[in-house]
């Protein structure tokens, strides 16, 4: 089964390593990953950029509205997702407790929705409308 790990950086924390602590981090997590991957754990993942860079997408009196980055006030910001195959969430839990970025900052672990059926069915409506 498929799980979505979202990791949360706490920025306070990580502004008090020096540089080569943070490439240390960064380099046990990438290590950590390649082993996710040999061993067939690994369903994807990817960094983010910081939130400064971030284009908000709100619905507003039936209009689309684009604002710049969130606003919410907090000290762990999302800087990434981790993507997992795993038997079930313990085995998913026991995966994300040995990864390094779990140091710093907190990780949600979410089962990926299987969305076949729903797909299918959207299809059909869809291709009945035409």
């Amino acid at each position: 089964m498929k799980y979505i790990c979202f990791g949360y950086l706490d920025v306070k924390r990580w502004g008090t390593l020096s540089p080569s602590e943070q490439n240390a981090m960064i380099d046990d997590c990438l290590a950590y990953d390649e082993v996710l991957k040999k061993n067939g754990h690994w369903a994807g993942g990817e960094g983010l950029q910081g939130p400064e860079t971030a284009t908000m997408l709100r619905l507003q009196n039936g209009k689309v509205s684009v604002t710049d980055g969130p606003y919410a006030e907090t000290k762990e910001l999302l800087g990434g997702l981790l993507m997992l195959e795993a038997r079930d969430l313990n085995h998913a839990i026991q995966l994300l407790s040995n990864h390094p970025g779990v140091k710093m900052g907190p990780w949600e672990i979410r089962p990926a929705a299987d969305m076949t059926e729903v797909i299918r069915e959207s299809e059909l409506r869809r291709s009945r409308a035409k």
